[in-house]
This record gives C-alpha cells, sequence and structure tokens, in this order.
C-alpha cells in the first residue's frame, strides 16, 4: 500500500491591524508621558480633510505644550507625523489641538489677515506678513481667496517665506 505524503495547506493569517486612529493614540500618550506630562491624547479621524486631529487635554501643561506662538505644538505634530509614517509606512496629516488653542489661533489669524487687507486697500501698497508658518500662511491664503479686492501670494525660500497682500 502506497502512503501519501501529506499536502501543505497554506493558510493566509489574517493579523489584524490596529487602526491608524488607535496607533496614533497610542504614540501620543506615550510622547506625553515620556516628557513628563499628564496630558492625554484622543484621536478622531476626519474622514473629509483626511487628517487625524489629536485632541489633548492638558490642564496645568497646556501652555508647556503649546509653547511660545504655537512652537512646541507644530513640533509636536512633526513629531508624530514622522513616528506614524515609521510606524506605519504610509504619510498622513496630524494636527495637534491642545483645549480650544487651534479655534483661538484661527481667530488671531483671521483678525490679521483682515487687518492686513485693510491696510492694503487704505494704503494702495502691498503688505507683507513675515514669520508664519506653512500651515498660517495657508490659512491666511484661504481667509483672503473670496475677496475679490486683493491678491495673496507666499514668496521666499523655507525659514524666509513671507506672505504678501496687495490691492487689485
Amino acid at each position: 500500500m502506497a502512503t501519501k505524503k501529506p499536502t501543505k495547506v497554506s493558510k493566509k493569517v489574517s493579523k489584524k491591524t490596529k487602526p491608524t486612529e488607535k496607533i496614533l493614540e497610542e504614540i501620543s500618550n506615550k510622547l506625553f508621558n515620556l516628557i513628563g506630562t499628564d496630558a492625554k491624547a484622543t484621536v478622531v479621524e476626519d474622514k473629509e480633510n483626511a487628517t487625524f486631529m489629536v485632541n489633548v487635554e492638558a490642564e496645568e501643561e497646556a501652555g508647556l505644550l503649546i509653547g511660545n506662538r504655537g512652537k512646541t505644538i507644530y513640533s509636536l505634530q512633526t513629531v508624530l507625523n514622522l513616528i506614524l509614517k515609521q510606524r506605519t509606512g504610509e504619510w498622513y496629516r496630524v494636527v495637534v489641538n491642545i483645549g480650544d488653542w487651534l479655534e483661538k489661533e484661527k481667530e488671531r489669524l483671521e483678525q490679521l489677515a483682515q487687518q492686513t487687507k485693510d491696510r492694503a486697500k487704505e494704503t494702495g501698497e502691498s503688505q507683507v506678513l513675515y514669520n508664519l508658518t506653512p500651515g498660517q500662511r495657508r490659512l491666511v491664503h484661504l481667509y483672503l481667496s473670496e475677496d475679490k479686492s486683493v491678491d495673496t501670494k507666499s514668496e521666499g525660500e523655507g525659514e524666509n517665506r513671507y506672505l504678501i497682500v496687495s490691492p487689485k
């Protein structure tokens, strides 16, 4: 009697991977723990804008985590983006919000845009805004894009990039 060789059955093992949202939440909370804060992060995916919002509750450390003019919060976004890319192999847009900082920052930038537009129209001369991050410049461009009385453009390179608001 001939013996049958056992047949190999290849099983595809489906790895249950964590959703990117959960990975980012774990990374964020670990980062806040490592820097010695009691801050807690929750992450929400904004599919419409292809963005992950990292909402941070930080009572006493809010100022520390936001930093002067938001520099620390922007650095946190960069670090979280890089770690998430390393973990998942994909680039995602990560936005960190501590308390209501983003809303206040948007309001402040819209006021700045409005004042700059008004000054450009009154004087008839182009007005220049320096020291804005790429996100801040983008917000000003978007805010003024619907106003047909002014044009906006960014010029310069790298850290020396600036925004020009010109009357039409």
